[in-house]
């Protein structure tokens, strides 16, 4: 394979990335060292995000082929890019956990669902709970009537029974 067909190859495999995926960010990765950048590596991993680091030139192409090309302004310098195919949540908040507590790391963008995503709103997307604790959420919601409609009724079996005692 020749080396242009492989180029074509990994712009093919990112474009079919940024368009399948359910989210896709962006970060600059100047100023960390090869620890921090093993220790986000790893966290990726964990929460079931693939981490990538491309060369900007096949990354623009398979933005403008996957019809992203607003992501190609911030594709400047050492880039590297998160995908998550299950959760869109997860790669935004390990990222800004780390970002936090590393400032050499900086989320530059990002495409959530097909459609491209600035700074504010994928730290806006961190600060969400996970899939499970909204779920749990909802579970509490819909259990919220059904224990105060057991509450109620055992006050009044209670109430009963102290009468007729």
């Amino acid at each position: 394979m020749s080396v242009l067909e492989q180029k074509k190859q990994i712009v093919s495999d990112i474009a079919d990335k940024l368009r399948d995926n359910k989210a896709t960010i962006v970060v600059d990765y100047r100023g960390l060292n090869v620890a921090e950048v093993t220790e986000l590596r790893k966290q990726l991993r964990e929460a079931g995000v693939e981490f990538k680091v491309y060369k900007n030139s096949l990354t623009r192409r398979a933005a403008d082929a996957a019809e992203l090309s607003e992501l190609n302004e911030q594709l400047v310098g050492p880039n590297a890019v998160a995908f998550s195919a299950e959760d869109v949540i997860a790669p935004a908040k390990v990222l800004n956990e780390f970002a936090k507590k590393h400032d050499a790391l900086e989320i530059k963008a990002g495409v959530i669902e097909g459609r491209v995503a600035s700074v504010e709103e994928i730290k806006a997307l961190a600060e969400l709970p996970s899939r499970e604790g909204l779920l749990s959420m909802l579970a509490n919601v819909l259990q919220a009537p059904m224990r105060g409609f057991a509450l109620v009724t055992k006050a009044v079996a209670e109430q009963k029974e102290e009468k007729g005692a």
